[in-house]
């Protein structure tokens, strides 16, 4: 293996997955390579890209889509366990609700409602984000978690993930970022949005993550309690992690 695989893997259907290794955690110790992956949903991979999923090893996958987004975009991938962790788009809704109500919605606004949904991240949906690192702790088998766009509900995983293995935050939120540099956007209708707050609803800004981890700060006390107190990831099961997804101290 090489010490320094490509961050993104080039899938034709999943513009949107890439490894989480190589990240320095806990004691300078990097992230492991190629047993983390984040990406956009997986139902339109090409044979080739399933054969590099095969290759890769990944036996589990953990699909933050809400129920009605898996029903219309199902997937199937030979020998791969599906883990379903669904948050529901609720930005979306708000967004028709206002368009429906004859509003107009300004990229100012879109970025009001995504750090919205970035704090409910926070608060509403602690149950999805604890059930993820149960299943993290029991094996270090190489998995993939991914939502739609593997953008915002991913986005949020990875950065409590790579949080939890001591990574620092200014490199989570570079990671965070890469979406803007890897994300195929869907073709826009702008006859239902400017194309303005489209962008805004398909790309990520620092201030989206910034609401959820304020919002950690804020309410919980820090990453550390938040971690322990509302995803039952206290220190030894810390520890746990840095074995199994950090790379020995040399």
């Amino acid at each position: 293996m090489l010490d320094h695989p490509d961050r993104s893997l080039g899938l034709s259907g999943a513009s949107n997955f890439r490894d989480l290794g190589g990240y320095a955690g806990t004691g300078g110790r990097p992230v492991r390579w190629r047993r983390l992956f984040r990406s956009d949903h997986l139902a339109a991979l090409t044979p080739e890209d399933a054969r590099t999923f095969q290759q890769l090893g990944v036996t589990r996958t953990f699909d933050f889509r809400g129920t009605g987004e898996r029903a219309a975009v199902p997937y199937d991938l030979p020998g791969v366990t599906q883990h379903a962790l669904p948050i529901e788009p609720t930005v979306v809704q708000r967004m028709k609700d206002l368009l429906d109500a004859g509003e107009t919605v300004t990229p100012a606004h879109t970025v009001e409602l995504m750090q919205h949904t970035y704090r409910a991240f926070v608060h509403d949906n602690a149950t999805r984000f604890r059930a993820l690192f149960s299943h993290l702790l029991e094996s270090d088998a190489p998995l993939v978690f991914h939502c739609t766009a593997g953008k915002d509900r991913t986005g949020f995983a990875a950065a409590l993930i790579l949080l939890a293995l001591g990574v620092p935050r200014d490199v989570v939120m570079q990671d965070y970022l890469l979406t803007n540099d890897f994300y195929r956007m869907p073709a826009l209708d702008e006859s239902r949005a400017p194309r303005e707050v489209l962008n805004v609803l398909w790309r990520v800004q620092q201030e989206f993550l910034d609401a959820a981890l304020h919002a950690v700060e804020h309410d919980h006390g820090g990453i550390d309690a938040y971690l322990s107190d509302a995803l039952s990831v206290g220190r030894a099961e810390r520890q746990r992690l840095a074995e199994l997804y950090l790379a020995p101290a040399r």
